[in-house]
């Protein structure tokens, strides 16, 4: 799949899992028992995301998400 959506990778102390989400694809998540299978699991979801939008005539929305990086 190529695609270049930012992906948020974080585990989720609630559900006990770790979560990949698309904050340029709203609501567009996923969720694994590790870090590697919530993006591979989220990159289906972004397939199905895009084609549902452009069977409905959506826009797709760019790229644009960039993650801040803070120094501590």
């Amino acid at each position: 799949m190529d695609h270049h959506y930012h992906i948020n990778v974080f585990w989720s102390k609630e559900d006990k899992v770790w979560i990949a989400d698309v904050p340029d694809l709203k609501p567009c998540s996923a969720h694994g028992d590790t870090p590697a299978e919530a993006i591979a699991e989220v990159q289906v979801v972004i397939g199905l995301w895009l084609d549902f939008a452009r069977d409905r005539g959506h826009p797709i929305p760019d790229a644009r998400y960039r993650p801040a990086i803070y120094a501590a």
